[in-house]
């Protein structure tokens, strides 16, 4: 099916995290292709921090907010107050990367004459567009889904992976906040959404100190707000033994992504910055102890438990060094050989 070219497109995404972000990329981008001005808006949720995470993307003009849970979005009257802010937008296409009738719904509402989207549950009785994606899709992961709706419409990905363009302003910001930490830097993620996620302070601390003490360079302690504790424990006990790593804890996330972009290798648990160093093409190994390894990007090199084993804790230092040294032949510019 071919759509025709429409300019003020919106694109409704609401999963909350940064790494369900960062996976429709691709399907971002490819959309944005099929207006004529070459860019969407985006509608999500405050916790993606798209506003920042996209901020260097041409592909997107405006980042609205999804205020879903307790917000004004939320109840019956959130699904009026949603139609309400859409019709200000005066868009002529609206996708929606989810399965819900009730964004769909609130784009009738508005008034927005095309509506595409997965064709899941309810909504292709609200649908303009008639896609209804098979039922074995109905509980596909959020990449798959998008892959398969714009094959479906034959509209062509222009990336095969997820990736993340950098604001050459958020660059100058790190060369110029950590210049006095020498290169090759490499990025240690230390945050995890779950407590089954997090590889903890004692493995972190010693696979700083490993780092520090077998390489040149410098290491950094990539984390959110959240983190601050954990991250001020693993300084410490970096220090205590006699090491040195950079705190780039709570930095503003386009300076995080400025940050991963310039490191040689980022190792970190299952996270949204795991997918966002990926999507910048580091070298990204991930720690996949208490959630199923990512396998979208070739970039991800996944290290999970032994056989026969499972959980974070059954990870060692020494077998994330072991994959960290096969990954370290880097030619001058940083990638790998």
């Amino acid at each position: 099916m071919k759509l025709a070219a429409s300019n003020r497109t919106l694109i409704v995404q609401p999963l909350p995290g940064i790494g369900d972000m960062v996976w429709h990329l691709p399907h971002i981008h490819a959309i944005a292709a099929t207006t004529t001005t070459g860019q969407v808006d985006i509608l999500t949720k405050p916790r993606s921090q798209a506003d920042r995470l996209l901020c260097a993307d041409p592909c997107v003009d405006r980042v609205l907010w999804l205020e879903r849970d307790t917000g004004r979005h939320a109840g019956v009257q959130g699904v009026f107050r949603l139609a309400a802010l859409l019709r200000q937008g005066a868009y002529q296409r609206a996708w929606f990367l989810h399965a819900s009738a009730r964004y769909v719904l609130a784009a009738w509402l508005a008034g927005i004459p095309e509506r595409i989207g997965y064709g899941i549950g309810w909504q292709p009785w609200l649908l303009s567009i008639p896609v209804r994606l098979p039922a074995e899709f109905q509980h596909a992961p959020p990449m798959v889904r998008g892959d398969a709706l714009l094959e479906m419409l034959k509209i062509a990905r222009i990336e095969a992976e997820p990736r993340l363009p950098v604001s050459m302003a958020a660059r100058q910001a790190v060369v110029e906040r950590f210049v006095d930490w020498p290169q090759p830097w490499i990025a240690l993620g230390i945050g995890s959404s779950e407590p089954w996620k997090q590889w903890g302070v004692a493995r972190f601390a010693e696979l700083a100190l490993a780092l520090h003490r077998q390489r040149s360079g410098s290491i950094f302690i990539v984390g959110g707000s959240g983190e601050r504790l954990l991250a001020d424990a693993i300084l410490q006990r970096v220090q205590d033994s006699g090491g040195v790593a950079a705190d780039a804890i709570a930095l503003p996330l386009e300076q995080t992504a400025a940050l991963l972009a310039s490191s040689r290798c980022y190792i970190g648990n299952d996270t949204g910055v795991l997918n966002m160093a990926a999507a910048l093409e580091t070298p990204t190994l991930g720690l996949f102890g208490g959630s199923p390894p990512l396998n979208h990007s070739r970039f991800i090199h996944a290290i999970t438990p032994p056989a026969g084993h499972d959980g974070m804790t059954t990870i060692t230092v020494a077998r994330v060094l072991e994959t960290f040294v096969r990954l370290e032949r880097f030619d001058e510019d940083g990638s790998a050989t």
